[in-house]
């Protein structure tokens, strides 16, 4: 039997994620954060007006699946091609810097553990939980600036997309080294015929849609048949590699990118994720949170997971992204995009929970990490882009000058 319980709660959230959508944007903050918010206050922490459940899951994961081919779909091959070997550097010590810094902190508060024992698997875990990166609100942040389709955003797409599978595999391990029945060599096997996989029947598709592309040029067919391709290929990656639903959607995008009618399609699917999938993807990690349960040990430890969290991120990334040649400013945009948490983060900490690698207690940690680096995020990626403008009218207005005083 049909719940029309559900029709209420989406009634809710699209009418608390625009209103406050609306005022984040009147308070020069970007759409996305009010969204968020709008989830919080919602949810079972603040008004318990709306309770998550398996359907609002689901449509939040169409949501992001969305978003993530719309990203592929304005990604410059070019570009992406260019960042692709610093994005893979990026990516590593995306990795690498919280990974250590999260063991760290856990041994920090529990002290430390012989190696092989659960407190050091844990320590380890939280570190893993780290390494996650969620660039949805990235994108939407950048789309909303316009700066989706620059070197600085195709360089967060690219290493987000890396840090994500390295991420996977890191997780891998560390379950085998925990359960002798996991086989971590697998997921490595998988991970390269997955892209194997995408190469060979991506390079067919592209030549089909192309083909279909300008038989029937701007028609609703294009769209459609994208959008299933998108959805064919996140099953695939999930299902019969392993790989993250969002990656697979990801690499669709990118595999179409290079059509005709790219620009078309993409402009369908942000109709879809602007007027449903986007607001309840986005109020849904809101929903998420829940602050019952918790005591001072586990608030200071939160205070610590999350600031950790968001600095080896920055340090990782940044350093990285200023050694390969970027500016100081490109730099701290690149390590400020790598830093929001979302799906991912939940994936793996599920996945830690469900292995014993992880107590329930933490997943408050995990939570408040990803509400306040989806809502911090976009407001200093703001404040970045709007310092480049200023800028940018300085150095016009000097020029303007220069050239009047020389003429006069």
């Amino acid at each position: 039997m049909v719940s029309y319980g559900i029709f209420k709660d989406l009634a809710i959230i699209l009418i608390f994620a625009k209103l406050f959508g609306i005022i984040a944007r009147k308070c020069k903050a970007p759409q996305v954060v009010g969204e968020i918010i709008a989830g919080l206050l919602i949810g079972p922490s603040v008004l318990g007006l709306v309770n998550q459940s398996d359907f609002l899951i689901q449509m939040a994961e169409i949501g992001v699946v969305l978003l993530m081919f719309s990203a592929g779909l304005e990604t410059n091959l070019k570009d992406l091609i260019k960042t692709g070997p610093i994005a893979c550097l990026i990516a590593c010590a995306g990795v690498f810097v919280p990974l250590l810094g999260g063991s760290l902190l856990y041994m920090a508060f529990y002290g430390t553990a012989p190696w092989g024992s659960d407190g050091f698997y844990t320590a380890v875990f939280i570190g893993v939980i780290m390494t996650a990166t969620s660039v949805s609100i990235t994108v939407q942040t950048l789309k909303e600036l316009g700066k989706l389709k620059g070197k600085v955003g195709t360089t967060i797409l690219s290493a987000a997309i890396i840090d994500d599978i390295i991420g996977i595999v890191v997780l891998t391990f560390v379950i085998g080294f925990k359960s002798p029945d996991s086989n971590p060599g697998k997921v490595v096997i998988n991970t390269i015929l997955f892209f194997i996989f995408s190469f060979v029947v991506g390079f067919i598709s592209y030549k089909v849609f192309k083909k279909v592309d300008e038989r029937y040029p701007h028609t609703r067919r294009i769209p459609i048949a994208g959008l299933a391709y998108c959805f064919a290929l996140s099953f695939i990656a999930e299902h019969y590699f392993g790989i993250a639903d969002i990656t697979g959607a990801y690499v669709a995008g990118i595999i179409l990118c290079s059509i005709r009618d790219s620009d078309y399609i993409a402009e369908k699917m942000d109709i879809n994720s602007y007027m449903l999938f986007g607001p309840v993807f986005f109020a849904s990690i809101g929903l998420k949170t829940s602050i019952e349960n918790v005591n001072g040990e586990i608030i200071l430890f939160t205070v610590g997971f999350v600031l950790v969290a968001l600095l080896t991120k920055i340090i990782g990334c940044g350093l990285i992204s200023k050694c390969c040649g970027f500016s100081n400013n490109d730099s701290l945009k690149i390590g400020i995009g790598m830093m929001t948490r979302g799906e991912v983060a939940l994936i793996v900490s599920q996945k830690g929970l469900s292995v014993g690698l992880l107590s329930p207690v933490y997943f408050t940690s995990v939570i408040f990490l990803i509400v306040i680096s989806s809502v911090v995020t976009p407001i200093i990626l703001k404040i970045l882009y709007a310092k480049d403008t200023e800028e940018s009218e300085k150095k016009r207005n000097k020029v303007a000058l220069s050239l009047f005083k020389k003429n006069c």
